[in-house]
């Protein structure tokens, strides 16, 4: 009789483990999906052949015949999203 009820709570400590890891798991990946996350842009100006000049409000690039040549950054500057401030034909 005594192996029986420590039979039955060690099943279900068990099965309550194995609640607490599907609810984690499912909490988890709503969170991922619901909150913002930071999504790249589709095309980069930086791989955009027609893109000639880009910036990220930090460095200014320009594409040169022998590559990209970009300026130095400010001190205390916090780059945003690049953007293409002048296309090539």
């Amino acid at each position: 009789m005594a192996q029986d009820a420590s039979q039955n709570r060690d099943g279900s400590s068990g099965a309550l483990a194995a609640w607490g890891v599907v609810v984690l798991t499912v909490a988890t990946v709503l969170l991922g999906a619901l909150l913002p996350g930071h999504r790249p842009a589709a095309v980069s100006p930086a791989t955009d052949s027609a893109c000639l000049e880009w910036s990220d409000g930090c460095q200014v690039c320009q594409r040169h015949a022998e590559g990209p040549a970009c300026s130095l950054p400010g001190i205390a500057c916090t780059p945003g999203e690049p953007r293409c401030l002048r296309r090539g034909g």
